[in-house]
């Protein structure tokens, strides 16, 4: 099997770990593997259904594979071992790009200053950002519901360039930091109106 067969058969089967799914078998001449392999993003692995002409086999476990083969039902499901995995898939699966990775950080009350707790996770958001070759750095202000929609949104947008200003001061080019803000109207605790609550007073990161 070419690596770029393995690498299709590799995003087949990471693609349907979210929720069950039909999935063709590919025509790549000769025997054909499918793996289902955990989803990178959450560690889940979920089912998949692999079929041809000629019938259908259902996959649902890590590592249960089916051969296919032209004018022949997919082969019985079996697990395949650790090592099989890694010797048939390693160089593909090593290509895939990395899962994104999420932080959130929290702030005092109206106020664009990171709490001690958060300041500490700094080292953290700075490590994920330097294990991607060419990252995107997403950073949404959030607010609690104390103050109006329209300070709150600025209040939001503050606290992102906060946190742009510290990571771009520690190293990351500015040009790969996306910034905005949802204000109030995205709260991570539903509260009502001129109500304080910590965790709303955030930003959210993600680094892909």
């Amino acid at each position: 099997m070419t690596r770029v067969q393995a690498l299709a058969l590799v995003c087949v089967a990471v693609a349907v770990a979210c929720g069950p799914r039909r999935v063709a078998a590919p025509s790549l001449g000769g025997t054909d593997l499918i793996v289902l392999l955990p989803d990178p993003d959450r560690g889940a692995v979920g089912r998949a259904s692999v079929s041809n002409q000629s019938g259908t086999i259902d996959l649902d476990g890590e590592r249960a594979a089916t051969r296919v083969m032209a004018g022949r039902a997919p082969a019985p499901a079996a697990i395949l071992d650790t090592a099989e995995v890694s010797a048939i898939f390693g160089e593909a699966l090593s290509s895939l790009p990395m899962a994104p990775q999420s932080f959130v950080l929290y702030f005092r009350l109206e106020s664009d200053e990171l709490t001690e707790e958060s300041r500490v996770l700094l080292p953290e958001v700075l490590r994920a950002v330097a294990a991607h070759a060419a990252p995107d750095f997403v950073i949404v202000g959030h607010t609690d519901t104390t103050g109006d929609p329209k300070s709150n949104f600025e209040l939001g947008l503050n606290r992102a360039n906060a946190v742009r200003k510290l990571v771009v001061s520690a190293g990351l080019d500015a040009s790969l930091i996306e910034v905005t803000s949802h204000g109030e109207s995205d709260p991570l605790i539903r509260t009502a109106d001129a109500t304080p609550e910590p965790r709303n007073r955030r930003v959210e990161i993600t680094v892909r």
